[in-house]
Order: C-alpha cells, then sequence, then structure tokens
C-alpha cells in the first residue's frame, strides 16, 4: 500500500477537547492545554496538541487501513537501524474508543521546516551547503537498510511485497499510466508520448543492471523534515511522514529535494547534495539515466495534480516534454 499515490486524504472533521483529554488520559500525557493545526500536515491529517507533559503532534483518520501501523513499524526500525531522529514512541490506537477512527500520537520534535519563511530568508551560504550534506547523510543512513527485493510493504506479515513484473516495468508502467491521466486535465500530445518513451527506453540498461534495492521514504520534501541549530551547529531534528515508503532505488528518495533546490534557483547547491550524496558510489552514468527517470516520474505526477487543481506555477504554454525536459536534463547534469 505504501507505493500508492494519494493526491487527497480524509480530514480529521470536528474534534472535541474532552475527546482529545481522554486521549491524553489514556496514555497517562497530562492535561491538555492547547491545540492548533499544523501549517505542513499530512493533508489534513494533523494537530498539534500541548499538555502539561509536552507537546505531540496527532495525527487521525488513516488515508487506508494499516497506515498507522506501516508507519509505526518503519518508524520504529528507522530508530533502532540509523541515528537519525524520528517520532518516538510512536503510540497507534485502533480501538476507536475515543475517536471514530484509528489514530497515532507522537512526540512533536524541536525544528523548523527548510521551506520556513524564517530559514528562507535568514539562511547564509554556508548554511544551506550544510544543511544539504545534512540531508544527503540522512538519506544516506535510511538507504543503509538494505532489502532481498523490490516491493512494498506486506500489512499482514510486515515483509516485502514485489512489484507486479520487474521494477522497472513496475516504474515505467506507473509513469505511463500518470501521463495517460494527465490526458484528463491537460494537453499531452503524441510528441510528449514520443519524448517520454525516448528516455525510458533509453535508460532501460541502467534499471536492468541494478539489483540493489533499499528502504525508500518515498516522500523526502521540507514538509517532512525538521532542521535546528544548535551554537551554530546544524542538524536534521526530525524526519517524519512514511505512508509512502517502499523498497526500491534509493536514488529517487533525491527528487524532491533537487526540485526544491532548482525552483529556488539553487542549483549549485542541489550539486553539492548529489555530490556529498554520489561520493561513493559507483557508475554515474547509470545514475544519470536512473536519476532522469525518476525525475521524470515526479513531473508526471506534478504536471497531472497542478493541472488537475487549477494549480500550476509555470508557463502554462509550455509543452510536458518542454517542461519536464528541463528538469531531466538539469538533474543529470547534476552528476557531471
Amino acid at each position: 500500500m505504501t507505493a500508492e499515490i494519494n493526491f487527497a486524504s480524509n480530514k480529521l472533521g470536528i474534534i472535541h477537547d474532552d475527546q482529545l483529554q481522554s486521549m491524553l488520559d489514556k496514555y497517562n500525557l497530562g492535561k491538555m492545554i492547547s491545540t492548533r493545526k499544523t501549517a505542513n500536515g499530512a493533508m489534513g491529517q494533523t494537530l498539534f496538541v500541548s499538555s502539561t507533559e509536552g507537546d505531540f503532534v496527532f495525527k487521525g483518520n488513516p488515508l487506508y487501513t494499516g497506515q498507522f501501523g506501516e508507519e509505526k513499524f518503519f518508524v520504529e526500525n528507522l530508530k533502532k537501524r540509523t541515528n537519525v531522529s524520528v517520532p518516538m514512541p510512536y503510540i497507534v490506537d485502533n480501538s476507536q474508543e475515543i475517536f471514530e477512527w484509528s489514530y497515532t500520537l507522537m512526540p512533536r520534535l524541536q525544528g523548523e521546516h527548510l521551506n520556513s519563511e524564517h530559514l528562507k530568508n535568514s539562511l547564509d551560504l554556508d548554511d544551506k551547503y550544510r544543511i544539504a550534506e545534512l540531508i544527503a547523510e540522512t538519506l544516506s543512513e535510511f538507504h543503509a537498510w538494505k532489502a532481498d527485493g523490490f516491493g512494498e510493504l506486506n500489512l499482514e506479515k510486515f515483509d516485502i511485497i514485489p512489484f507486479k513484473g520487474t521494477y522497472a516495468s513496475w516504474l515505467y508502467n506507473r509513469i505511463m499510466f500518470w501521463l495517460e491521466d494527465a490526458k484528463k486535465y491537460s494537453k499531452i500530445t503524441s510528441e510528449d508520448f514520443d519524448w517520454v518513451n525516448s528516455l525510458l527506453y533509453g535508460s532501460q540498461d541502467a534499471f536492468v543492471d541494478f539489483s540493489s534495492p533499499t528502504f525508500v521514504m518515498g516522500d523526502f520534501k521540507p514538509e517532512n523534515f525538521l532542521i535546528y541549530s544548535e551554537v551554530s551547529r546544524w542538524e536534521i531534528s526530525g524526519v517524519f511522514d512514511f505512508t509512502n515508503s517502499y523498497f526500491a532505488d534509493p536514488i529517487s528518495d533525491l527528487i524532491k529535494m533537487i526540485i526544491f533546490y532548482l525552483n529556488n534557483d539553487e542549483s549549485e547547491i542541489a550539486k553539492h547534495l548529489v555530490s556529498v550524496y554520489c561520493s561513493e558510489l559507483e557508475e554515474k552514468e547509470d545514475i544519470k539515466k536512473r536519476i532522469k527517470v525518476h525525475m521524470l516520474h515526479q513531473r508526471v505526477l506534478d504536471w497531472g495534480c497542478a493541472k488537475a487543481m487549477n494549480m500550476v506555477s509555470w508557463n502554462t504554454e509550455l509543452p510536458f516534454s518542454q517542461w519536464a525536459k528541463t528538469y531531466t536534463d538539469s538533474a543529470a547534469s547534476l552528476l557531471e
């Protein structure tokens, strides 16, 4: 289920203070002081809750059965396998005694999002380079979790359900599915399809030769991690939201941060991120091919979503292939 694409969620709806207090009582977490909606919440599923015992993040109304158990599995494994800060303990309550759906409660971690107005206006160039290094190091720790095969988590046995066919065929079919879907909301021409097919065909050998799947967070972006500075020493103080995690090509976890930097005219920071991450990796030419496909995959999703929701932030006259090629070429150039 982790590899599914979700463009909408089940909102929390109306939450009463007495329900939240009952939840705090259940886990001996003190008396409630305040609540506040999260600015970067997981599609309306989250709420900040403060009590006399501390600050917490409440997340409810799961997208699918088993979502929170799945996230708990990944959080607990990452806590054991890495030095990355994740929200622990990760309490999951499936009883529906207090709410009509399952929920999870976790400690609120300190720090700010990289895309916060404060950090955007205060970070200097050295800070940005250091944070890019921390991101590379964090992802490298995540990707040290090796897997025996490509696939998503089995929510019953907590082992891996292999993708249908090869990983390459699963990924390629997924790209083509969402490109076809984008035709419902935008103009996708035969020239666009030809360009996509050419890029995929030209990268096939790199995926055939790739046989080392790892844990993939699937949604590593500024909204899902926090950074914190103590005595002028930056650290990533928390990573969370593992709803889209699975086991595949670790390079794919770089894509959303590359897009973030490119969209902020910080290609040199993106290059530094990729350089640090790939410093000990071989087969750079294969990585170039794979990173182009992963960038295409993300841009297909972003194009279709923006067109469907009328939230396009780029020149609306640009053909899909021309728009996406700018990103796929830029991503590959970061390895040069």
